[in-house]
């Protein structure tokens, strides 16, 4: 992702996604939940993952994948924009729609498996 409206512009291509205020920004949002927001830090945003993604992307990729103490203990981390690592980028975000979606979404979308 190259910046936050890369960013906004990838999750809104996704079935169903609007952007409505989440802690006070707006942001991508499927059946009133948020999976990604603006992040206080300038150079990322702030994406939904499950905690043992969490661990494995801060194992894997540490250029990309990172958190400040305001994200420990919760189950998001933050995505630095301008890596090396768009696909696997784009594949978390689908997984945080898809995570937050209901079952007739997911199948319309043709994503009956978790991506």
């Amino acid at each position: 992702m190259r910046d936050w409206d890369d960013a906004i512009a990838t999750a809104c291509a996704l079935p169903e996604v609007v952007m409505e205020k989440w802690w006070g920004s707006p942001c991508p949002k499927i059946n009133g939940k948020g999976f990604m927001s603006r992040s206080r830090e300038p150079d990322s945003f702030a994406l939904m993952v499950t905690r043992p993604e969490k661990e494995l992307l801060f194992e894997t990729d540490p250029d990309t994948f990172w958190e400040t103490p305001h994200y420990a203990n919760y189950p998001m981390l933050l995505v630095r924009f301008g890596t090396e690592s768009r696909e696997r980028i784009l594949l978390y975000i689908q997984r945080a729609w898809w995570d937050r979606a209901k079952k007739p979404q997911r199948l319309a979308a043709g994503m009956a498996e978790r991506p």
